[in-house]
């Protein structure tokens, strides 16, 4: 039986409801977790790398098989039961090569659930592409509440509690991703061609995006350790991290307008400009009111920039392989970018301190930006944005 749209809609909406407050979760805090296991930063960046080494890897490999078979749908429930499951070994171990490998485990099958989630709402949304904002802003709402709530559960239980929600709120995703529906229709398989994809003007994107979240590297792996180290505690943590989310809001409902007076070419160019000034802001100050004004900055280094992103790569790509076409933008950008963020972080962490690295992050996006401007769109015709 169809699902009517208005039904897909709100499960969909739960997936990025579920899966970004597993974020608001993993992301402010596991680093945060493996810090009072006492890991050394050099293995907090090892394991952070890792992660995003499989974004690399892995998605891509399901990516290609989805649009292959036309298997999105059960390939998706099957990544999200199975994740959830390695998660669970976090339990049983805070050694650090047993932690590895659990990360690996668990990045083979988890990795590609964000892709294939933009490729379901990128298919199901078909002639309103500009509201994007409004179905993927459930995610956001999710992060802001768990990040604030959480930065207070762990002052009062201990700190295990970070890998225990992350497993409750993997498996009820798990569990509600049965109910997702596939929404295309069967492809003609022998046209889901890589060669077809990559092109001058996708490679040059990739690049600018694979800079920006590089230099997102350190804001993630080192941002709460940072605050800690500066005398901030839990509390206040939660506060700016939910500050972040709760700019990104306001751009993601709005999201509608944005795309309708303003080119994807021009939103991307000053989301760079905005990285640049934010990570400069962190290095430069240990202000708590400055800090939490840096994180307003969310709204454009990430709001409008991903929001773009997975327009952008939605528009140069055909019908048979959006999967394939969302899976590599997140493998580039999350992956191979964070990845190499988070290693260069960890590494520079034990011998320059924590405020150095936003300084290496904002000469890291100013590289982007000027990337973007002076090499690539300039010259090119811009891309409408759809409808």
């Amino acid at each position: 039986m169809v699902q009517d749209k208005k039904k897909i809609k709100t499960i969909i909406a739960s997936q990025y409801f579920l899966y970004f407050g597993v974020m608001g979760i993993s992301l402010p805090y596991f680093n945060l977790y493996c810090y009072h296991i006492n890991l050394s930063g050099f293995e907090i960046g090892i394991l952070s790398a890792t992660r995003s080494l499989t974004m690399i890897l892995f998605p891509i490999m399901w990516g290609i098989i989805a649009d292959r078979f036309n298997a999105r749908r059960p390939i998706y429930i099957l990544c999200n039961f199975i994740s959830a499951g390695i998660w669970a070994f976090y339990l049983y171990t805070d050694n650090f090569q047993a932690m590895l490998l659990i990360t690996i485990c668990y990045g083979f099958f988890f990795t590609p659930l964000i892709s294939f989630l933009e490729a379901f709402t990128m298919d199901m949304l078909a002639g309103e592409k500009k509201s994007y904002g409004r179905i993927r802003v459930w995610g956001t709402i999710s992060f802001v509440l768990v990040t604030t709530l959480l930065g207070v559960l762990i002052d009062y239980f201990p700190i295990k509690i970070i890998i225990i929600l992350i497993l409750a709120g993997s498996l009820i995703q798990a569990l509600i991703s049965t109910r997702i529906s596939g929404t295309v229709s069967r492809r003609d398989l022998n046209k889901c061609k890589v060669k077809k994809f990559l092109n001058k003007r996708l490679l040059l994107f990739l690049f600018c995006g694979f800079l920006m979240l590089m230099s997102h590297g350190a804001y993630y792996c080192f941002f709460s350790i940072h605050l800690e180290r500066l005398g901030y505690g839990n509390t206040f943590i939660g506060v700016a991290w939910a500050l972040a989310s709760v700019s990104e809001i306001l751009v993601m409902v709005n999201s509608d307008r944005i795309f309708s007076h303003i080119s994807l070419e021009k939103v991307l160019l000053f989301s760079f400009i905005a990285a640049t000034l934010r990570w400069l802001m962190l290095y430069s100050t240990e202000s708590p009111y400055l800090i939490l004004f840096s994180q307003i900055f969310h709204a454009i280094t990430y709001g409008t920039f991903h929001m773009a992103s997975i327009l952008y790569i939605d528009i140069l790509t055909d019908d048979f392989s959006k999967t394939f076409g969302q899976a590599i933008n997140n493998a580039v950008s999350y992956g191979l970018g964070m990845m190499v963020g988070f290693f260069l972080s960890g590494y520079l962490y034990e011998k320059t301190g924590s405020s150095s690295l936003f300084l290496m992050s904002s000469f890291i996006a100013l590289s982007g930006g000027l990337l973007l401007w002076g090499f690539g769109f300039l010259t090119k015709k811009p891309v409408p944005v759809p409808n």
